[in-house]
């Protein structure tokens, strides 16, 4: 059965909107543990604008299950990561000007400064994984680069507006899922993954982890972390 990775970030967005000191993504961590996390995920963005580097600081300290960095191809954000010595890596795009992730990662056209960064964070005994979209050219040049996992984006999945444009973009991930898991890859899933749509994915064969934040975020608004937790992690294990 996959794993859950909780995405904690949207967390510390709350907390940035008023420059305080809560809601501490730290409690938000333990509490996710508590409800059945196999990993808390963090984003430290080169804009640092929700988690900061403290954040990662401490959660390093206190997590207790995986710690997942998400990152950019970023000589400083790599110091950060060379530095705290998180579980795993997650090498992502990203733009200033974009309100969440995009897309995947284009390993083909950075090919070479994703190497570079990869061959860094491995040397320090990090897992390293890329973010990338579901096109099979791309899983394979992951492949190529040495990496242990990727996690296809899932955002056009979880967007669409109709049955069979979700059909057709659940069928683009389970292909290239496929190839990855033959590759020897682990296959990780996410980006606006939700409680309506985790079930499909939670099906595709050699699924290893679906990291997914701003739904679950939501949900403890309304009834607590710790619980908003366990009903996700209920349906990523049934």
């Amino acid at each position: 059965m996959p794993l859950l990775g909780v995405n904690i970030d949207h967390v510390a967005t709350v907390r940035q909107a008023r420059r305080t000191i809560e809601p501490d993504p730290i409690h938000a961590a333990v509490l996710a543990e508590m409800g059945g996390a196999d990993a808390i995920t963090v984003h430290l963005r080169e804009d640092r604008r929700h988690i900061q580097d403290r954040d990662v600081r401490l959660l390093r300290d206190i997590v207790r299950v995986r710690l997942n960095l998400e990152m950019a191809v970023s000589d400083e954000i790599t110091r950060i990561a060379l530095s705290t010595l998180p579980d795993q890596a997650t090498l992502v795009p990203e733009r200033r000007e974009e309100v969440t992730t995009e897309g995947g990662l284009d390993v083909i056209t950075h090919a070479q400064r994703v190497r570079q960064c990869v061959d860094q964070l491995q040397g320090a005994g990090i897992l390293v994984s890329l973010f990338i979209d579901p096109d099979l050219a791309q899983v394979e040049k992951a492949k190529q680069l040495g990496v242990e996992a990727v996690e296809l984006h899932t955002g056009r999945y979880a967007d669409a507006k109709t049955r069979e444009e979700a059909d057709i973009e659940f069928d683009r991930i389970r292909e290239a899922g496929q190839f990855a898991t033959a590759q020897g890859l682990l296959l990780n899933l996410g980006h606006g993954l939700t409680y309506r749509n985790v079930r499909r994915v939670v099906e595709i064969h050699g699924v290893h982890e679906l990291n997914i934040g701003h739904s679950i975020v939501s949900h403890a608004v309304l009834v607590g972390f710790e619980r908003a937790v366990r009903e996700m992690k209920q349906l990523v294990t049934l």
